[in-house]
């Protein structure tokens, strides 16, 4: 996956959220964020790394995402690990 693909991923990700109800507000509560935030730093690569993150917490919210979007549930993992910073960790 590319960088801009991935991009696109975690931003249309960031849309769907804040189209359901409590969905925006829960990934706002645990980041930390501020509506002002989304629009400031939904570029960021820092930030739609964390958004994939939060969507990830929840298998519901992957695959009503996926779904939604039409494509396989593997999507946001690849998506994240595309962005910098978003390298999976391996501590063994």
């Amino acid at each position: 996956m590319t960088r801009d693909h991935a991009e696109t991923i975690a931003l249309r990700a960031l849309a769907w959220m804040a189209g359901r109800e409590g969905v925006l507000e829960g990934f706002l509560a645990a980041s930390g964020a501020s509506a002002e935030d989304l629009r400031r730093r939904a570029g960021d690569p820092a930030f739609l790394v964390a958004t994939l993150d939060h969507l990830m917490t929840d298998d519901a919210l992957v695959t009503g995402f996926c779904d939604h979007e039409g494509v396989p549930y593997d999507t946001p993992a690849r998506a994240r690990e595309a962005l910098p910073g978003g390298e999976t960790v391996h501590w063994t």
